[in-house]
C-alpha cells in the first residue's frame, strides 16, 4: 500500500468512526427521551382508562379518529420528513437553507389546510361508529401543525439537533395531553381526549418551532415557486408514501378493528398499542441522525460505510428493544391493569405486539438507505406489506368472530398479522438494501438469546410469587439489569459501546 492511500484509508476510518459517533451521540440524546415518553404516556392511558368520564369505549373511537388525523398528516409532510435531508444536502452552497425548507413547507401546509377542510366537512371516516360531537371534530384543526412539526424537526435533525425533538415529542406533546385529559374531566368531559390532543399538538409544534427559527431564520428572497414545488411532489412521492405506509402499518389494524369490532375492544387495543409503541419510539430515535449520514456516504459512494452503520444502528435498536419487550412482556398483566382492570384481557395483544417491534427492526433500518437508493422497489415491497398485513388482519377478525371469541381474540389476531408481516418485510428488504451495498446487512447476534434466558427467569419469579406493585417495581428492573449486564458483557463491542460514552467535542 502506498503512503496516500494508508492516508486516504486512515481518513476514511476516522470518518467512518465519526459518523458511527454521530449516530450514537444522536440515538443517545433520544434514547433519554423515549424514558421520558414512556413516563408521561402512563398517565394519559391511566386517565384514558380509569376516569369515570373516559373509558374503553371513549379510548375507542379517539383512537379510530386518530388514525385518520395522522395519517393525513403524515401524507401532507411530503415525505420531507426523511426526503429533506437529500434535498438540504444537494442544496448545500447553492440556496438558502431557510428558502430549501420553505419550499415543503409550503406544499405541505396547503395539502393538510385542504385535507383538515375535507374532514370537518366529512367527518364519518374519523369516526366510524358515528358517535361523535362537535367538539371532537376540531381534532382536524390538528393536521397542519402535526405535519410542518416533522418538517422543522427533520430540518434540525440534518445539522444533527436533536434535542428539540426529544423536547417536542417525548417532553411537551405526552405530557401536555396527560394533563390536559386530566382537566377536561371537568370541562368537557365528553370530548375531553379530543381536545386534550389538540392542545398537546400545537404545544409540540410550538417547541419544534421556536429552535427551528433560531437555527435557520425566516427565508429571505422567497416566494412561491410553483415548478419547483411540483418537481418537489413528483420526487418525494415514493417517500412520502413509504413513510404513510410504514406508519400505516401501526394502524391499519386499529381502523379495521374500529370497523368490525366493539369499541371497548378498539380501546383495550389501543392501549396495548400505546404501551408496544413505546419501543418503537427508538427506531425514529436514530432516523433523524442517519438520514444525512447515509446520504454524505451515497455522495461518496461508500457503500461499505453504509452496510457497517445500518447493521450498528440495527443492533443497538434490536437489543434495546428485546429488552424492552421482556420487561413488558413478562410483567403484562400488570402493566395493562395500570390503566384498568377491563385492559387485562389486552395482554395477549401486547405480547404480540412488543414481539412485532423487535422483528420490524431490521426493516426500518434497511429502509432508512433504501429510500434513496431504491425508492420505487422499497415503496413495492412497502405495499405489499401493508396489503398482507391488512388481509391477514381481516381474516384474523372474522375467524375470530364466526369462532365465537370474545373481541379481546379479534384484538391479538390484528396483533399477530402485524408480527407476521413486519417480519417478512425485514427479511425482504434486507435483502434487497444487501444486493445493492453488495454488503451482507445482519441487525442480529446470538448472545440477545444468552442474555434473555436469566431475564425470563427472573421475571417468572417476579410474577408469580410478588404482589402486582412489586411485580413491576422490582420485577421491571430486575428484568432489564440482568439482560443489560448480559449485553454488555457478551454482546457489545468497541463500537457498540459508543452508544453510552460522550464524544468529545471539536
Amino acid at each position: 500500500m502506498s503512503a496516500n492511500e494508508g492516508r486516504d484509508a486512515a481518513s476514511q476510518g476516522r470518518q467512518d468512526g465519526d459518523d458511527i459517533a454521530a449516530l450514537a451521540k444522536g440515538g443517545r440524546t433520544n434514547f433519554f427521551g423515549f424514558f421520558l415518553r414512556l413516563a408521561a404516556r402512563i398517565p394519559f392511558l391511566f386517565i384514558a382508562g380509569r376516569a369515570a368520564a373516559y373509558g374503553p369505549a371513549a379510548l375507542g373511537r379517539f383512537a379510530s379518529a386518530l388514525v385518520i388525523i395522522e395519517l393525513t398528516a403524515m401524507i401532507c409532510t411530503m415525505g420531507e420528513k426523511r426526503g429533506l435531508a437529500q434535498r438540504m444536502s444537494e442544496a448545500e452552497g447553492s440556496e438558502l437553507p431557510a428558502n430549501t425548507i420553505a419550499d415543503g413547507v409550503a406544499v405541505s401546509l396547503v395539502a393538510s389546510c385542504a385535507a383538515a377542510a375535507f374532514f370537518w366537512f366529512v367527518p364519518a371516516p374519523m369516526f366510524p361508529s358515528g358517535h361523535y360531537s362537535q367538539l371532537d371534530r376540531l381534532m382536524v384543526i390538528a393536521i397542519p401543525p402535526l405535519a410542518l412539526t416533522e418538517i422543522w424537526l427533520a430540518a434540525l435533525a440534518y445539522r444533527l439537533h436533536v434535542s428539540p425533538t426529544v423536547w417536542s415529542r417525548a417532553i411537551v406533546e405526552p405530557w401536555t395531553i396527560s394533563i390536559m385529559a386530566g382537566a377536561m374531566i371537568f370541562v368537557a368531559p365528553e370530548s375531553g381526549l379530543s381536545l386534550a390532543y389538540i392542545a398537546s399538538i400545537f404545544a409540540a409544534a410550538l417547541t419544534a418551532l421556536v429552535p427551528f427559527v433560531r437555527e435557520y431564520g425566516v427565508p429571505h428572497g422567497w416566494r412561491p415557486r410553483f415548478s419547483v414545488m411540483r418537481r418537489l411532489v413528483v420526487r418525494s412521492l415514493p417517500i412520502a408514501l413509504a413513510d404513510t405506509i410504514e406508519w400505516g402499518t401501526r394502524r391499519v389494524d386499529v381502523f379495521l378493528l374500529g370497523f368490525l369490532a366493539p369499541a371497548s375492544a378498539v380501546g383495550v387495543y389501543y392501549a396495548a398499542q400505546q404501551v408496544a409503541s413505546l419501543p418503537q419510539k427508538l427506531k425514529t430515535s436514530f432516523e433523524p441522525v442517519l438520514g444525512p449520514v447515509i446520504t454524505r456516504n451515497l455522495k461518496k459512494q461508500d457503500y461499505g460505510a453504509i452496510a457497517r452503520q445500518v447493521c450498528q444502528v440495527g443492533f443497538w435498536i434490536t437489543a434495546a428493544q428485546v429488552a424492552i419487550a421482556l420487561a413488558l412482556g413478562i410483567t403484562g398483566e400488570g402493566v395493562m391493569g395500570l390503566v384498568g382492570r377491563e385492559f387485562v384481557g389486552g395482554t395477549g395483544a401486547l405480547a404480540l405486539l412488543l414481539i412485532a417491534e423487535v422483528v420490524a427492526s431490521t426493516a426500518v433500518v434497511s429502509e432508512a438507505a433504501l429510500i434513496y437508493v431504491k425508492r420505487v422497489e422499497n415503496l413495492v415491497v412497502s405495499l405489499a406489506t401493508i396489503g398482507l398485513q391488512a388481509a391477514l388482519t381481516f381474516a384474523g377478525i372474522v375467524a375470530m368472530q364466526k369462532l365465537g371469541f370474545n373481541p379481546l381474540f379479534q384484538a391479538a389476531a390484528a396483533a399477530a398479522a402485524l408480527m407476521f408481516s413486519l417480519g417478512l418485510a425485514s427479511l425482504v428488504k434486507a435483502n434487497m438494501l444487501s444486493r445493492f451495498l453488495g454488503q451482507r446487512i445482519n441487525t442480529w447476534r446470538w448472545p440477545l438469546v444468552y442474555a434473555a434466558a436469566p431475564a425470563v427467569i427472573l421475571g417468572y419469579i417476579a410474577t408469580r410469587w410478588l404482589p402486582e406493585w412489586a411485580e413491576l417495581a422490582f420485577g421491571i428492573p430486575a428484568i432489564l439489569g440482568s439482560y443489560l449486564f448480559v449485553i454488555w458483557k457478551k454482546a457489545f463491542g468497541p463500537e457498540d459501546r459508543k452508544l453510552f460514552q460522550k464524544t468529545k467535542q471539536t
